[in-house]
């Protein structure tokens, strides 16, 4: 029987592999979109800054920035030696695509993958500034090919089909460019948190951004539980870490949204986290839900919660930018 003997959370983003100086990069695009969501309605950029006066301009300069960019890489520092330490035998990732694993054509809810190698590659952009210069921290130049965990996958499989969790299944990273390999939110967790080196694994893809089948809170806590349960009873590996990657608010960061739910998280509070509107889990404080299976499964599995780091990285006056948090149970 496995035991789960480490739960990991980490936020993913361009600011996190961005030098400060940079960080305008991601602002310029912020400035031209006109549809920024903010507890559940949409503003253009000025309507923003107008919503948020007196504005964070003194959360923006580059000293600001350089001392958050230096707490957030030491945290992601604590999370990767807390994971070598441990030296799980298997570990399950919960994350998002966006449209680098599926297209149009196919957006399933949730997805098991269950290849036995899962590959990373950069994912380069046409006219997408400040993303291109961040590819580094999700996957090395080369790309990179890890193991797969496929036994622990389809175990997974079968026992939330019992369940009655319909999920689908992936037996292979896409090819063609330029998408290709494994999602972002996986490839920064393999790269920047593990240094490419991960035991066997397994993606597990949430649908949190593309209407209409995003699954909702109280959906993702109990796939948490029912994902707990296949663990526990699986007699292949001994000892099992669990991660998930993304959130917390973004692109506009609300830092009253993300105390409500690191409160919840050290609490074990899920009817706080089901509570939450699922109106304001828009654009990337959608990938806030890729945390909730892994929350209920700590919960039931009883481990201590720790905060290393909650960082809200601003790069715009209106407030834009990314709140990072990096937490571990053990």
């Amino acid at each position: 029987m496995a035991e789960i003997v480490l739960g990991i959370g980490s936020s993913h983003g361009p600011l996190l592999s961005t030098p400060p100086e940079q960080w305008d990069l991601r602002a310029k695009a912020d400035r031209e979109n006109k549809k920024h969501w903010f507890r559940g309605k949409t503003y253009d950029f000025e309507t923003l800054l107008k919503e948020r006066a007196p504005g964070f301009a003194d959360q923006v300069t580059v000293e600001v920035r350089r001392e958050r960019f230096q707490q957030c890489r030491r945290a992601m520092e604590v999370l990767g030696k807390k994971f070598k330490e441990t030296a799980p035998d298997a570990v399950v990732i919960l994350g998002n695509d966006q449209r680098e694993f599926f297209d149009e054509g196919l957006t399933p809810s949730i997805t098991v993958y269950r290849g036995a190698q899962i590959k990373n590659v950069q994912h380069l952009h046409e006219d997408a500034p400040g993303l291109n210069i961040a590819e580094p921290g999700n996957s090395p130049e080369e790309g990179a090919t890890y193991p797969g965990a496929s036994e622990l996958a389809d175990h997974i499989l079968d026992s939330l089909a019992a369940e009655n969790f319909d999920l689908a299944q992936s037996d292979i990273t896409p090819k063609a460019a330029p998408r290709g390999g494994i999602p972002h939110a996986y490839g920064f967790l393999y790269h920047s948190i593990l240094g490419d080196t991960p035991p066997p694994s397994v993606p597990i893809i949430l649908n949190v951004h593309f209407p209409h089948n995003v699954p909702k809170n109280a959906r993702c806590l109990q796939f948490g539980h029912a994902l707990y349960r296949a663990i526990k009873n699986f007699k292949g590996y001994g000892r099992v870490a669990l991660m998930a990657s993304g959130g917390l608010t973004h692109f506009v960061i609300d830092e009253e949204l993300d105390k409500t739910i690191l409160d919840a998280m050290e609490k074990g509070d899920e009817a706080a986290l089901e509570r939450i509107p699922e109106n304001v889990f828009k654009v990337g404080t959608a990938e806030t839900k890729n945390w909730y299976p892994v929350i209920a499964a700590m919960n039931a599995a009883g481990r201590k919660y720790h905060k290393v780091d909650y960082v809200p990285c601003y790069r715009s006056e209106a407030g834009t930018g990314n709140a990072m948090a990096f937490v571990y149970w053990d």
